[in-house]
This record gives structure tokens, sequence and C-alpha cells, in this order.
């Protein structure tokens, strides 16, 4: 069965219906999918109201049959509305001069009518290969520059823990060993193997990454090795070759497909669907997970012999409620930097929004910590954010810290979270916290009365 082309179609622009019905027909033989339409003005239309991945247009129609010069003006216009928008342009015989003249106003190439099939289908082909080039590049540059906003996030780490994981992927980094990054969800699992990439001797080479939970079995063997039919199309491997390929949530591979995956990480060898050649990779693998791999090998759910493959170096992130030293800055961090990039004055946590931060548990890690920072931006009436501003949840579900608070924050914690258990009922959050209901009171007369004199400093 042919893959169904994703691209954008390929804009036909030609006077003869003829002429349309004939390209249309050819690039479906290929699975390309195509728009047509029979002047100038009617394909800076479609173009207002559509994306298209390459255009195939005559220079010549009805209103000027031979000078092609309503079709160098449309080569013109095109190249100013989509730039990187690969243009064939479509001559008769014996215009060359005509066909040079578009490519020097931006044609990627021109194609003699009447056409050989094979001609016009190759060079359709090649352009569209370009353009995805372009966009692949494009995304690896995107790609970089996450990598150096990572790097600021990732060195806010006051606590022993964090340090301890920051020094030991730059020693890691540096190596050309297969790494397995394992964490809760948002603990920066993306933001470390990029990091690894950018430390690493190969950080000039492709950073190429999967979702591993989003790509369909059926698709796993043509996708990570590629295919070669009914269009040759590189994999993933090839992709990260001399680079670094990202195996994001490596615990969501069928069994089935692990056993493909294993022969190629341990051999460097692939041959794309549909070929017998063998493909040589040198791929370094970075694996993420948020499973436990070792359950999962006891359930027969996940390869043994593969995790010892991918885990070279295993390291593991702590959570959030792990680094409470981290929390304070890190917020800090994340609203000094949303308010540079929204252009606004600076602001600051009051107290109570601190305080509220290194009491909180954090279940969706630092991605919820920069999140919630988002919002209280917005919701604040000024340049201080409050506790309220950050309408943090307090579900019991959650299981609060108390590693590394002091005494007297974490005794405000307990009371507070024993005061909403008991929809602030004092006798029963007394009950609950084995004190007397005069001895509860006074601890929130000295909790407010630290409150309110924090806030007045």
């Amino acid at each position: 069965m042919h893959r169904k082309d994703t691209r954008p179609p390929v804009l036909i622009v030609d006077d003869h219906p003829d002429v349309r019905l004939a390209m249309r027909v050819l690039l479906r033989t290929e699975h390309i999918p195509s728009f047509e339409v029979d002047s100038p003005g009617a394909a800076l239309d479609a173009l207002s109201r559509s994306e298209f991945s390459c255009a195939v247009l005559d220079l010549n129609y009805s209103a000027d049959t031979t000078s092609g010069n309503e079709g160098l003006a449309l080569v013109g216009r095109l190249r100013e509305e989509v730039p990187d928008m690969p243009l064939v342009v479509m001559t008769a015989w014996g215009s060359i001069d005509l066909a040079v003249k578009a490519m020097r106003l931006g044609a990627a190439d021109f194609i003699e009518k009447p056409w050989s099939n094979a001609r016009m289908l190759h060079t359709v082909r090649a352009q569209l290969a370009l353009r995805d080039m372009r966009e692949e590049n494009l995304r690896l540059r995107h790609e970089a520059s996450l990598s150096r906003q990572s790097s600021d996030v990732l060195r806010i780490c006051e606590s022993s823990s964090m340090r301890h994981v920051v020094e030991l992927v730059s020693r890691v980094a540096k190596t050309h060993a297969n790494v397995l990054l394992l964490g809760e969800n948002g603990t920066g699992k993306s933001l470390f193997a990029r990091e690894l990439h950018a430390l690493s001797p190969r950080v000039e080479q492709p950073l190429i990454r999967v979702d591993m939970g989003s790509l369909p079995e059926s698709r796993f063997v043509d996708d990570m090795f590629g295919e070669e039919c009914p269009t040759p199309r590189p994999g993933r491997f090839e992709l990260a070759h001399r680079g670094t390929l990202v195996l994001e949530e490596v615990g969501n591979i069928a069994l089935f497909n692990q056993v493909k995956l294993l022969r190629v990480i341990e051999e460097g060898e692939l041959e794309r669907s549909g070929s017998t050649r063998t493909r040589r990779v040198d791929v370094r693998v970075v694996s993420t997970s948020n499973a436990d791999l070792e359950a999962a090998i006891r359930a027969n759910r996940f390869r043994r012999d593969l995790l010892y493959r991918l885990n070279a170096m295993q390291v593991r992130l702590p959570s959030l409620r792990e680094r409470v030293e981290d929390i304070v800055p890190l917020a800090r961090h994340f609203l000094l930097r949303e308010c540079r990039r929204l252009g606004r004055d600076a602001m600051v946590f009051a107290p109570s929004a601190e305080r509220a931060m290194r009491t909180y548990a954090w279940p969706g890690n630092v991605r919820e910590l920069e999140h919630a920072v988002e919002r209280a931006m917005l919701l604040a009436s000024g340049k201080e954010i409050d506790a309220a501003d950050l309408a943090l949840s307090r579900s019991t579900d959650t299981p609060l810290v108390l590693d590394s608070l002091t005494l007297p924050d974490a005794e405000e914690m307990l009371i507070r979270n024993a005061m909403e258990r008991n929809d602030h009922n004092l006798q029963r959050a007394a009950e609950a916290l084995g004190i007397s209901r005069q001895a509860l009171y006074r601890r929130l007369d000295k909790h407010r009365s630290k409150s309110h004199s924090e806030q007045v400093d």
C-alpha cells in the first residue's frame, strides 16, 4: 500500500484544461496531491487562502501567448509572497531564454513542453525533497535555540540533587555513550536530552527527536528505518546519522518492534522498508521514560537486552518536590523571562506567594511551575504576585512536601492543609492535628501576624 503524501498540494497554473488534467493524473500516480487554477490571478487568490508545497506554472497565458510576460510577472509575485516555495516553470521547446529569465526571478527549475513524464516527476520530487530539507533545517535551528534557552533553566540548581544531575550530564555529554533519562513528567527530560547533544562532540550534527507514544506501531519500521517506495525516504536513524537520536518515552515501544530497534542499535546497520541494501548509521541514542522499565521487564513488556543497550549511562531526574530549594529561583527565572518576552515592567513575588510555592507538591513538576507563573502574571493586578494569583490547588490526594522546609513553614503548611481538609472547622482541624482548639487558634494567629509582617517589610 502506498503511503499518503501529507505535504500541502502542488499548485498547477495553466490556462489549458488538457495540460492541467495531464499534470493532475501524472502526480496522482505518485500519490502527490495537486490543486489547479487557470490564470495568474486565480493562482494568487488560491495562495491567499491555502498553503502549497510547490508550484508548476506555465509562462504564457491567453492575454499574451508568446512573450511570457504574464508568467514572469507571476514568478516575481510568487517569489515575494512565498519566498520558500519551489517554483517550476513550463515553457515551449525553443524558449530557453524565457526560462532563464524566470530562473533569474527565482524559479528553481524549468520543464520544456511537451514534457517527459519521467523528467516532470523527477523535477517535482526533487523540489519537494529540497523543501522538506529546508523545513528540517529550520526545525534543527529551532532545536538549537531551545537548547540554548534550556541551559539557563538547567543551571538553576541550588539543591544538591540537581547539582549532581547537571554535573553528571556535563561529564557524560562529552562521550558517545547512549544515555537513559528517567523521571516524572515535567522534570525536564527533553531539556536534558538537548543539553546532552549541545555539549557533545556531535553538536554540529543533527538532533532528531521521536515521541514513541505518538508513533503508530504500523509506522514504526518506515518512520525509524526509512522506506524505498513509492518514494525513497530516509528514516529517523538516517536523519540522525553522526548526530543524536532522542527516543522520548521509550517504554511505549511495542515488544515486537523492540527487537528491530535492538538490532540497529547493536550493529549500526539498517535496511529501508522495501530494500535489501544495508546502510551504516552512526547514531548516539538518548532515551527518556517516566515508566518503571524494570517493572515492564518483569511484566514481559520490555526487553532487558534493549534496556542494557539504552542505558550505558542512566540518569534519574529528581521531581520538583525533591528539590524544594530550586522552586523559588526557578519561578523568578520564569517570571523575568516572561516579563522580557511580553515587554512588561519587572514583577516580583510576594512572600506569601513564595511560601505557597515552597509548600505546594507540584505534581506536574517544572512544567507546572512554569505554567503557574505565566498564569499568575495574567491574574496579578499590580507588579506583585501573591499566593492567590498563583491559584494552586490543594488536593488532599497530592502528597505535600516537608523536606528542606523551615520548622515554621512546615507547621504552617500542615495547619493550612488540616484546615482545608476539614472545611475550615477549627475543632475538627485541631483534632486532626492532635492539639487543642486553643493551641490551633494561637498558631493561626501567629502565622497571620508573620504573613502581615513580611508584607509590610
